[in-house]
């Protein structure tokens, strides 16, 4: 281990790491993992990382081991083998956020919610749900693995997700000071995940957002300047729109796309009087533009699913333009991965037909157009990833044909042939 390398991990020996826990056990493994992280040997590194993501991080859930590798994982994503860095980053930020960021857009991550809610949680509340569990359970196998699970949470090396994601948050959080110098480094990769890190830190939005703007003020990757332009909608407020209304007019629409993307949340997230019509319209206007010919970008947010991300906005602004918004969610539905579809589908009928029709359901011919394009696009997507049951009711209640069959016949297409009761009503 050469002298830069004893820096990155120095102290990391120091951790108890015995006494802490992970998604297997014991986190004893984790300095080891650290330590490989730093080898010259690129399969050790990428075992490493791989093995990391599944203990301190696994399906999303934080362990009391997790912020305590937080400060070794910074000095690594600074300092340590170029090829490692990018995949650091990436594993600080879903220790920070979980890797399902649409649960919080299109507003951004609700700190003092969170925090409210952790702080609500104890042991004792724990260790009685293990017991009510225990007293339960019949079978003697389950029952046994449960006890262990009650002794790791009564030994401290386990937490409720809420509190424990939140340690992890503040670790990362605590990190940012450094971290946030990479928003300048040679490699634009990097600069991406690092404006996509800062995103997520509304506390933190006094120090970060002068580094964003600063970014997206000079000629850079079109990704970097798309990723910093939404974290700065993200973290500001009605003060940032001069600043972003520019960018509307960007000649990449991956910028112009990012800039609406900002200025929605800002004017969505403010009183009625937000942008003002002129440049609300604007945005629309964009955002619809970038639904019929979605950007493809290597970006993080929404999982990379622009169409499902531009539908979350343009429904943020509904009140707005009703029918320009229906217009731009039809667009974007096909487009969008299945498990992503049932969240839009639902507030677009909400927005679409906020009230039930008062009596018979009308004539297809006599909705307004937007309702037309939106029943179009839903029969034909349709809403996957085990939403169908609460979809199907969004449809009761509004009166409308609630099958996939008995839409397909009120919008006015022919049976396509398949079979509903092997399929699933929408599968």
């Amino acid at each position: 281990m050469n002298n830069s390398e004893r820096g990155l991990l120095e102290g990391l020996n120091e951790v108890d790491w015995a006494e802490l826990g992970h998604a297997c056990g014991r986190a004893n493994d984790v300095p080891g993992q650290i330590t490989a992280l730093c080898s010259p040997d690129e399969a050790a590194r990428e075992d490493a990382l791989m093995s990391l993501f599944g203990n301190i991080f696994h399906q999303g859930t934080r362990y009391s081991a997790s912020p305590f590798a937080v400060p070794f994982l910074a000095r690594i994503a600074l300092g340590g083998p170029r090829a490692v860095r990018e995949g650091v980053l990436s594993l600080l930020t879903v220790l920070a956020i979980d890797w399902h960021d649409e649960y919080d857009l299109p507003q951004g991550i609700d700190i003092k919610a969170w925090r409210a809610a952790a702080a609500k949680l104890s042991m004792d509340e724990a260790l009685a749900w293990y017991d009510e569990r225990i007293a339960a359970e019949p079978d003697e196998e389950e029952r046994n693995e449960i006890k262990e699970t009650r002794a790791e949470w009564a030994a401290g090396r386990l937490m409720d997700s809420r509190a424990s994601a939140l340690l992890s948050y503040d670790a990362v959080r605590a990190e940012l000071p450094s971290l946030l110098a990479l928003l300048d480094d040679p490699d634009p990769a990097i600069r991406t995940k690092t404006a996509y890190l800062s995103a997520w830190f509304p506390e933190e939005a006094a120090a970060i957002l002068p580094l964003l703007l600063d970014r997206v003020q000079v000629k850079d990757s079109v990704t970097v300047t798309a990723t910093a332009l939404v974290a700065v909608g993200l973290l500001g407020d009605i003060t940032l729109t001069s600043q972003l209304g520019p960018h509307l007019d960007a000649t990449e629409p991956l910028i112009r796309w990012a800039a609406a993307t900002a200025l929605a949340r800002i004017g969505s997230a403010e009183d009625a009087t937000g942008l003002g019509t002129d440049l609300t319209e604007h945005v629309i206007t964009e955002l619809a533009a970038a639904a019929a010919d979605t950007p493809k970008p290597d970006i993080g947010y929404n999982e990379g699913d622009i169409p499902g991300y531009i539908s979350r906005s343009l429904l943020s602004l509904a009140n707005h333009d009703r029918e320009s918004v229906l217009h731009g969610v039809a667009d974007c539905l096909p487009a969008m991965p299945s498990h992503h579809t049932g969240w839009t589908a639902k507030r677009a009928l909400a927005v679409s037909f906020a009230e039930p029709f008062p009596d018979d359901l009308p004539p297809f011919s006599e909705l307004t157009e937007g309702q037309q394009r939106l029943l179009q696009a839903l029969v034909t997507a349709g809403p996957w990833g085990g939403y169908e049951k609460t979809f199907e009711e969004s449809l009761r209640n509004r009166q409308l044909p609630d099958t996939r069959a008995a839409l397909r016949v009120y919008v006015g297409l022919p049976d396509d042939g398949r079979d509903e009761r092997n399929e699933g009503a929408w599968g």
